[in-house]
């Protein structure tokens, strides 16, 4: 792309009203008065880019800061990372949720510091190949390291799109998918792509917005095709729900002297390496017959108690938790391998996983 005005274009060639130099200029002068102080935004440092990056996936700005800063300040390089036990790394993660995005931080980590001596590529195509890097993400950075022209399509830009050519289509099928990376990359201008790029996607969060945007202070309010049509609060279409599947579980807080046991998930799938307290799938057969049977082979079970109910919506499913307190004699025979007793203060601090952690509450009960 020259820097030469050209005529916004989607797919099948149909020019609209302005240029694209038009957007990238506005955009600038913009952001150089309205763009957000952020931790990541004073560095050109790859890791720091990329590991801000991957937080931010599915994660507002608001939650990730904080965590941004503890990870830095007990993985302070590439190097430290890759050389952690991925437990360390899930126990720091513990609570920004979509755990998956840990488990490909520590193995991208680990291997460019084995194929690539911890150095980052800088293309797309390069990045795109590392574990939990897709494409937006690499063009992302891409451009915020290297200053390469390469599109985004995050969710704040894919939802300017959507508003600034009036698409009409469901956001994520794969015909809107081809129009929206065809004009983010007709868009993107050849100079200035860092801040060209922090600028959209600080237009998508603090103006273009999901609810009640503020197209007043939008700096593209007249190439807007969606303002000119009254249809901004309609865009981007809504895609149709799809049912959650349920599931119920028994967990148990099984105590001896001012201890509980707890456990560690297995390191690969769902929520891989998150701790959480023993306890199994409830089916449709009695609570307390199910936990009798678990505890098979234990002298004496002294009290089966019910503390409460915890609900947890994750990614692609709702947990339903019910919580029992189980008394137990003796105790010694049940964590021989499989866990770790650990003192009841200390649980606040430990990385459960969240339908877990919203249990604490109700040891007391």
């Amino acid at each position: 792309m020259t820097d030469s005005p050209q005529k916004a274009q989607g797919p099948a060639g149909h020019c609209l009203s302005f240029a694209a130099q038009d957007v990238a200029e506005r955009l600038l002068n913009w952001y150089g008065l309205a763009g957000r102080e952020l931790p990541w935004r004073q560095t050109r440092d790859p890791y720091r880019i990329w590991l801000s990056e991957i937080m931010l996936q599915q994660t507002t700005v608001a939650a990730v800061v904080g965590y941004y800063r503890r990870f830095l300040e007990r993985f302070t390089s590439l190097e430290t990372l890759a050389s952690a036990p991925l437990e360390d790394v899930i126990d720091l993660w513990a609570g920004l949720g979509y755990y998956a995005r840990a488990r490909n931080l520590h193995a991208t980590a680990r291997r460019l510091v084995a194929e690539r001596g911890g150095e980052f590529p800088a293309g797309v195509a390069e990045l795109m190949r590392l574990p939990g890097i897709g494409r937006s993400t690499a063009g992302a950075i891409s451009a915020l390291a290297f200053d390469l022209r390469a599109p985004i399509l995050d969710g704040n830009v894919r939802r300017i799109l959507c508003r600034l050519f009036a698409l009409q289509e469901p956001p994520r099928s794969a015909r809107a998918d081809k129009k929206l990376w065809s004009w983010a990359e007709c868009l993107t201008p050849g100079h200035r792509v860092h801040d060209y790029t922090q600028a959209i996607m600080d237009l998508g969060a603090l103006v273009c917005t999901p609810n009640k945007p503020d197209c007043e202070q939008c700096p593209l309010e007249t190439l807007c095709v969606a303002r000119s049509r009254n249809l901004v609060e309609l865009l981007p279409l809504k895609m149709p729900r799809k049912k959650i599947p349920g599931r119920h579980q028994l967990a148990l807080l099984l105590v001896d002297r001012e201890r509980c046991l707890v456990q560690r998930r297995p390191a690969s799938g769902l929520l891989g390496s998150l701790w959480e307290f023993p306890g199994l799938e409830a089916d449709a057969g009695e609570p307390l017959e199910m936990i009798r049977q678990y505890f098979a082979g234990i002298e004496r079970i002294s009290e089966i108690r019910l503390l409460g109910r915890a609900r947890h919506l994750y990614s692609h499913f709702r947990l339903e938790v019910d919580f029992y307190r189980v008394e137990l004699e003796p105790c010694e025979r049940i964590a021989e391998g499989a866990g770790l007793w650990l003192p009841l203060g200390d649980l606040e601090q430990l990385a459960l996983h969240g339908a877990h952690k919203k249990l604490l509450p109700l040891i007391g009960a």
